[in-house]
């Protein structure tokens, strides 16, 4: 049995900032969880999509109740992958992310879509969807329960550490294109990238692919 999650947020910036905010948001004040981010592959396609892949470290803290049925020596840390595809000439951010760590304990699969809000074009919606599933035998259902309520903290923390990165961002206009300010960003972040995340995403089972 697989738990399924879907809502829509709504950020009162334009799809250009929020866009922008979803590649400087880390750290921010609601993100302590989120430890590293590697940049391991960027590429703009023949059809000027930018298509990226990261490595994001986070915590991995276990419910009291479930740490006396888990290792030991489970690592204290998990590692997401994260792709995502920036598509400006229809204005659509599409992102895809999941764990490699941990993921017979508890998978959690989330897609994100970000698109100019129809009602108001000055502002963008997230349609975000998720799939939290656990093949630990007897545990099954009260992880993918737990996973879900973490999640969705995981998703008003989110929220507000956009909202707090647009706020500085505010009266600020973009000078450069996405493309430009996001390639920039890869540079810089690709001399620090750690070797392991390159041999971490190599081991990644899954390979997803949008439309």
């Amino acid at each position: 049995m697989v738990k399924y999650f879907a809502c829509v947020g709504l950020l009162k910036s334009s799809w250009d900032q929020v866009c922008i905010a979803f590649w400087e948001r880390y750290p921010n004040p609601y993100s302590n969880h989120v430890l590293t981010e590697d940049i391991i592959f960027r590429d703009v396609t023949p059809s000027n999509r930018l298509v990226s892949r990261r490595l994001l470290t986070k915590t991995n803290r276990a419910p009291r109740w479930m740490e006396k049925y888990l290792p030991v020596t489970m690592a204290r840390h998990a590692y997401i992958i994260e792709d995502s595809i920036v598509d400006p000439q229809n204005r659509t951010m599409t992102t895809l992310t999941w764990n490699i760590s941990h993921a017979r304990m508890m998978s959690v699969e989330e897609r994100c879509e970000y698109r100019i809000n129809p009602d108001n074009t000055s502002w963008t919606e997230i349609n975000r969807e998720a799939w939290i599933s656990s093949n630990l035998y007897g545990l099954s259902r009260a992880i993918q329960e737990f996973g879900l309520a973490r999640f969705k903290t995981s998703v008003a923390k989110t929220m507000k550490g956009f909202e707090y990165v647009l706020a500085k961002m505010q009266g600020d206009t973009p000078s450069r294109t996405l493309t430009e300010h996001a390639a920039e960003r890869a540079r810089e972040t690709a001399l620090v990238a750690k070797e392991k995340a390159k041999g971490l995403a190599s081991q990644a089972h899954k390979k997803h692919q949008y439309v």
